[in-house]
């Protein structure tokens, strides 16, 4: 591990050489800047992991000016003021400037070392938590996908696979789990993300006008075609085309998407010039598709067309592990776009929601946490606020979601810790329990992943099983 780099920012000679050599024999690597203009010229061309400046320089750049530059490049770098005595006010207003800490002099040397490593330490403390979030995110959620039980980890690995491709992905779901959300994940990580996403629900169209809807229409197609139109096909050009619902459109309308299927080119409604595009088509139905290809309301060439990766998503009931994350979730985008402060559920509200059937799955849950933001009165949602009118209850299930008795946060913590246990069982597994191979492979201090083995209470048989 390299030695952390120290920018000195420090007029005064004296005081400079031997901050210099303090720190030098801590362990740290130490430039040194004699002016804020300096320091300034430094900050602009390099970066370091750590700014210990005074904070009167003399003429010209202040440390005010030094700390506001290295926030502004390196915003998580920590930054920490010498202040003369009686200077407090001064270093109170750099703390609200973004300052970490602040050593008035007269210091001593234990004061100030004790001081750089901690700040250090914090920040990469902080640096760790994230690379763990993301690692858990990538493992457990994908996008606006939220998910922990093995169902929903099955999407994620299907979509993270099928992404790379070009190949057609019908995804299978009950209404309301969170089908377009899916087709959304597979676009965002493909080679055509930045190009558009265009959704169409064919249940929504009316017969009359999905061919138009779909391919566009020339002027003059039909009564009241006053002008050329470009249709969904042809907007998503480059990108990714989401069929939802795709068991309701009509025979002969599908007869012309499985041409787009196969040619890659179709015609405007009331045109006979065919138009070549480059769209990738996911699709996804409620419907029982393989009756309706025997019952002959659905084109057998088409469904094998469309089947070629399958993505079946689990009713909400299914996974009812996620009721807290999701919940949390609603809530606080309700909160946010509404400028409040996100109320929590009480545990008999969670616990009234774990109980719940979600016969409209994700999108219920979501309507009933806005709702309750909106309409309770209290600082906590209770049961009065959810509106669960007339759905059979189930009893709750084993998980990490939040029960009678469990507060919120317990069940979210429960979640975490977790995630975190499946992950670095995997990453422990996958290097042999080595703890200096794993930590290196997962981006972790050696000491902290030990730290994290401790408090997860992890053991050796844990990660040396063959489960």
């Amino acid at each position: 591990m390299t030695e952390p780099r120290i920018l000195l920012v420090e007029d005064e000679s004296a005081i400079r050489l031997a901050l210099s050599g303090l720190l030098k024999r801590a362990g740290f690597e130490i430039e040194q800047a004699a002016t804020g203009e300096e320091a300034l010229e430094r900050l602009a061309r390099e970066d370091f992991d750590f700014v210990l400046t005074d904070l009167a320089l003399g003429e010209g750049a202040s440390g005010m000016d030094v700390l506001r530059l290295s926030k502004e490049r390196q915003p998580e770098t920590p930054v920490v003021m010498i202040t003369a005595h009686g200077n407090e006010k001064i270093a109170v207003e750099a703390m609200k400037a973004g300052a970490d800490d602040y050593v008035p002099k007269p210091f001593d040397n234990d004061e100030i070392r004790l001081v750089v490593r901690r700040c250090l330490e914090r920040t990469a403390l902080a640096r760790e938590n994230r690379m763990l979030r993301a690692r858990v995110e990538k493992d457990y959620g994908m996008g606006n996908l939220i998910g922990s039980g093995p169902a929903m980890r099955q999407v994620f690995e299907t979509i993270e696979k099928v992404a790379e491709t070009d190949l057609t992905v019908l995804i299978r779901g009950e209404s309301g789990t969170g089908k377009e959300l899916v087709a959304q994940a597979i676009h965002e990580n493909s080679a055509r993300k930045g190009r558009p996403f265009v959704a169409v629900n064919c249940a929504a169209i009316s017969a009359e006008l999905v061919e138009s809807e779909l391919f566009g229409h020339e002027k003059g197609a039909f009564t009241g075609a006053d002008a050329r139109r470009a249709g969904r096909f042809e907007t998503a050009d480059g990108g990714t085309i989401f069929l939802d619902e795709i068991g309701d459109m009509a025979p002969e309308t599908q007869a012309k998407v499985l041409r787009v299927l196969q040619e890659q080119s179709f015609e405007r409604v009331g045109g006979n010039q065919p138009l070549e595009v480059d769209v990738r088509v996911v699709a996804a139905t409620h419907r029982d598709l393989e009756k309706d290809v025997a019952d002959g309301r659905f084109r057998e060439d088409l469904y094998y067309r469309l089947k070629v990766v399958e993505v079946q998503l689990p009713g909400l009931r299914e996974r009812r592990e996620d009721l807290g994350a999701l919940a949390e979730r609603f809530g606080r985008q309700v909160a946010e776009r509404l400028g409040r402060e996100q109320k929590p559920l009480s545990d008999a509200a969670l616990g009234a929601l774990a109980r719940h059937a979600w016969p409209g799955n994700v999108r219920e849950l979501r309507n009933v946490i806005e709702q309750a933001m909106v309409l309770s009165s209290g600082p906590e949602i209770q049961v009065e606020d959810l509106n669960l009118p007339g759905a059979p209850a189930v009893a709750p299930l084993d998980g990490a979601q939040p029960l009678p008795g469990q507060s919120f946060s317990d069940a979210k913590k429960s979640a975490v810790e977790g995630f975190e246990r499946t992950y670095l069982l995997r990453a422990l597994r996958t290097h042999d329990g080595n703890i200096s191979r794993t930590a290196d492979a997962i981006g972790m201090v050696r000491q902290s992943l030990q730290q994290k083995i401790r408090d997860l209470d992890l053991r050796d048989e844990d990660w040396s099983s063959d489960d």
